[in-house]
C-alpha cells in the first residue's frame, strides 16, 4: 500500500500546499486584509508573525521557511498533543514511544530533536538532562496559534536553533468576554474536556484555560518474552492550565502577565508485574511590559522562567529537573518606512537537578547574548542581517549570523536565499555527569558546543488562491555530542565526546489550490540525513515523507482528510534495522447545529494500519472521538 500512497502524494504534491494557518490573531490580521474578499492563499500570506524576526512581521515579507498554524487548524484536523499535529508540516517528523502521553521526538529538517527551540508564550522550555522540550506534555487544548521557523536561528535564539524553533502561543482575550466549553470521548478510553474564558476592553484583556486528556491507551511494547514485556495497556492522563493578564497602563506602554502549566502522567514498560510510570511536569511564566517611546522607536522587557522535571517510578526511580531563568530586553527602531534595525540584550541561567551529577547532584550556569538585526524592504527587495554574540560562562563567546534575500520576480514568483550558523550548546548533564569528561584525566577536553553552518534557496508561487513553493536547504553539524565508549570519563560503561559529524540536506515541495469547493493542500519532502563519518542515513528519519489533505464547507458541515506517508527508515545508526514505511488516512468533519453550538468527529488511522516510529513500540491503533462545543459571546 505505502509505494501507492507515496506516489498518489508526489503527483498531487504539486497541486497542495501547505498544512498551515488560513488566519492569525484577529488583533493583529486585519490592517492587513484587502477591502475586496481575498483569496485564501492571500489571506494565509497577510498574517503577522513574529518568530522570523523576533518583531511583527506579515508572513508575506519572511525571507525564512516559516509555517502558521491556527486554532481552527487544531480543532479540523488533530488528535492527540503537539506532536501529532506538528508531524503534517512540511520538513517534521515524528518518532514516539507507544501512546499519547509517551517520550515523543521530533525531527525538523533531519536535526536532532534537542536542535530545535521551542518557546511557548516567548518562555524558553528545554530540559538539561535529555536535551529538547517534552514534547509529549504540550496539550493541543491551550494552543491558540503556532508558529514553525525551520532552518538554523542562532542568531536571533542562540543555543539550540540548529534546526529550527517552533513557538506556541496561548489563547488571548480581545474585546467581548467569550466562553467555551469542550467535551469529548472516544475509543482507548480517550476522554477530554477544557474550558476557557476569554475577553477585555479598550485597556485591559484576560484569558483562562482549563483542561483535561486522558485514556487508557494500549499495549505499547509488543517485545515479548523479555524482561520488560508487560501485554497492559499504557494509558496517560494529562491535566493542564493557562493564564494571561494584559493591560495599557497608558496609549504607549503595556504590562502583560502569562502562566502555563502541564502535567502528564504516562505508562510504559520497565517490568512484567510492575504498571511503571513517567510523570512529566511542564511549567513557564512571563512577564512582559511593551513601551511606544515614539513614532520610530519602541522597546520589550520580559522577565521569564520555565521548570522541566521527570519522574518515574516503581521499578526505575528517577528524578530530573531543570529551571531556565531569561532577562531579555529588545529594541526595535525604524529608521524610515522601509528600514528597521533590532537590538537584543538577554541573559540566561541554566540549573540541572540530576543524581547523576558530579557536583553534589546539582549544576548550573549563566550565558549573556548581545543581537543586532537589520531589516530591509524596498521595492522588490527584502534584506534581513542578523548577528548576535553568546558569552557562556562554561566554554567562552560564541558568534552567529544569518543572511537572507528576497526578491519578487514579477507575474506572483518570488526567490529567497539564505546563510548562516547556529550552535547548541551541551546540556549540564553533558558535560556535568558521571557520563562527562573527567578533566582531571591527561588530555581530556571539556565538551565544546555543537555547531552548524547552513545554506537555502526558495522559490515561491502565488496568484488567485493557488501556491507552489520549493526550498532546498544543506546544514552541515559538526562537533555532534555522542554517546561513544568508555575512558574519559568516571562510568565505566560510555561517555559522551564531540564524536560525530552529520550533513543534512534535502528539498520541501509544498503547494495549494482550491478546486471547485475543495481546497487541496500538502508536502512531499525529499531528505538526506547523513552521517559523515559512516555514511549511514540517520536513525529513525525517512528519506521521503509526506502529506496531502483535502478539505471543504458544505452549508453548516465541514469535511477533510489528510493522508500522511514516510517511507522507510534505519532505527539504529548502524542502519541494520529496518522501520518499514507506512500510509496513514485521518478523517474529520464538523456540524454547526446552532449559533453557539458545534460538534466535532475525528478518525485517525482509518485503516487500522500497523506500523512503528521506533523498534518494539507500537503505535495507535484507529482512534476515533467525538467532540461537543459550546462558545457563547457575551
Amino acid at each position: 500500500m505505502l509505494p501507492a500512497l507515496t506516489s498518489l502524494t508526489a503527483l498531487i504534491a504539486l497541486l497542495s500546499g501547505p498544512i498551515q494557518a488560513a488566519t492569525a490573531n484577529a488583533d493583529t490580521s486585519k490592517a492587513s486584509d484587502a477591502t475586496d474578499a481575498p483569496s485564501p492563499t492571500s489571506r494565509k500570506l497577510d498574517n503577522i508573525t513574529v518568530t522570523g524576526s523576533r518583531s511583527p512581521m506579515r508572513l508575506a515579507d519572511a525571507l525564512g521557511d516559516l509555517t502558521l498554524i491556527t486554532r481552527d487548524d487544531i480543532e479540523r484536523q488533530a488528535y492527540g498533543s503537539l506532536p501529532d499535529l506538528l508531524r503534517n508540516v512540511a520538513g517534521i517528523e515524528m518518532t514516539r514511544n507507544g501512546s499519547a502521553g509517551a517520550n515523543t521526538s521530533l525531527f525538523v529538517r533531519g536535526a536532532e530533536t534537542r536542535h530545535t527551540v521551542v518557546l511557548i508564550d516567548g518562555v524558553r522550555v528545554d530540559s538539561q538532562s535529555t536535551g529538547g522540550a517534552d514534547w509529549q506534555n504540550i496539550p493541543l487544548s491551550q494552543i491558540d496559534r503556532v508558529e514553525v521557523l525551520k532552518g538554523p536561528a542562532s542568531a536571533l535564539y542562540g543555543s539550540d536553533a540548529i534546526g529550527g524553533v517552533v513557538q506556541i502561543f496561548t489563547r488571548r482575550g480581545n474585546g467581548r468576554t467569550q466562553l467555551e466549553l469542550g467535551l469529548g470521548g472516544g475509543n482507548l478510553g480517550a476522554s477530554r474536556a477544557d474550558a476557557s474564558i476569554t475577553g477585555g476592553s479598550r485597556r485591559f484583556d484576560y484569558a483562562a484555560t482549563l483542561a483535561m486528556d486522558r485514556g487508557t491507551g494500549f499495549n505499547s511494547y509488543v517485545r515479548t518474552g523479555t524482561s520488560s514485556s508487560n501485554p497492559d495497556k499504557d494509558g496517560w492522563r494529562n491535566y493542564s492550565g493557562s493564564v494571561r493578564l494584559g493591560g495599557w497602563l497608558n496609549d504607549a506602554h503595556r504590562l502583560e502577565a502569562v502562566a502555563f502549566k502541564s502535567r502528564t502522567n504516562s505508562g510504559y514498560d520497565a517490568s512484567k508485574t510492575a504498571d511503571d510510570r513517567n510523570i512529566t511536569t511542564t511549567e513557564s511564566g512571563r512577564l512582559a511590559w511593551t513601551g511606544v517611546w515614539s513614532p520610530a522607536l519602541s522597546t520589550e522587557l520580559s522577565l521569564s522562567e520555565s521548570r522541566s522535571e521527570l519522574e518515574t517510578r516503581p521499578t526505575s526511580l528517577y528524578l530530573t529537573r531543570t529551571r531556565l531563568r531569561t532577562a531579555t530586553l529588545l529594541a526595535f527602531y525604524k529608521l524610515d518606512e522601509h528600514q528597521q534595525i533590532n537590538t537584543l540584550l538577554e541573559r540566561r541561567e541554566d540549573q540541572l537537578v540530576n543524581n547523576s551529577l558530579v557536583n553534589n547532584g546539582k549544576d548550573d550556569r549563566y550565558d549573556n547574548a548581545f543581537g543586532l538585526s537589520y531589516l530591509l524592504k524596498a521595492g522588490a527587495a527584502s534584506l534581513q542581517l542578523h548577528g548576535r554574540h553568546d558569552d557562556d560562562q562554561q566554554f567562552g563567546g560564541t558568534n552567529t549570523g544569518t543572511a537572507a534575500a528576497g526578491y519578487q520576480l514579477g507575474a506572483g514568483w518570488r526567490a529567497t536565499a539564505s546563510v548562516g550558523n547556529a550552535f547548541r550548546a551541551p546540556t549540564l548533564y553533558q558535560r556535568g555527569s558521571t557520563y562527562g569528561p573527567d578533566l582531571n584525566l591527561p588530555g581530556v577536553q571539556a565538551l565544546r558546543p555543537e555547531r552548524a553552518h547552513s545554506a537555502e534557496l526558495g522559490l515561491n508561487w502565488s496568484a488567485a488562491g493557488h501556491e507552489f513553493t520549493i526550498t532546498t536547504y544543506r546544514n552541515e553539524v559538526r562537533d555532534l555530542i555522542a554517546f561513544g565508549a568508555a575512558g574519559t570519563c568516571p562510568s565505566t560503561v560510555g561517555c559522551y565526546g564531540n564524536v560525530a559529524r552529520a550533513t543534512l540536506k534535502g528539498t520541501s515541495l509544498k503547494a495549494g489550490t482550491q478546486l471547485g469547493l475543495v481546497h487541496l493542500s500538502g508536502h512531499l519532502d525529499f531528505s538526506d540525513p547523513t552521517d559523515d563519518s559512516t555514511g549511514n542515513t540517520l536513525a529513525r528519519r525517512a528519506r521521503r515523507f509526506g502529506s496531502l489533505r483535502a478539505d471543504t464547507e458544505l452549508a453548516a458541515w465541514t469535511f477533510g482528510a489528510t493522508l500522511q506517508a514516510s517511507g522507510a527508515r534505519w532505527n539504529d545508526a548502524t542502519n541494520k534495522t529496518r522501520l518499514a514505511g507506512y500510509g496513514l488516512l485521518n478523517l474529520d468533519a464538523g456540524y454547526r447545529f446552532a449559533p453557539d453550538w458545534r460538534v466535532q468527529f475525528n478518525v485517525d488511522n482509518a485503516f487500522n494500519r500497523s506500523y512503528q516510529t521506533t523498534t518494539y513500540y507500537a503505535q495507535a491503533p484507529r482512534t476515533w472521538m467525538v467532540t461537543l462545543r459550546y462558545s457563547p459571546t457575551f
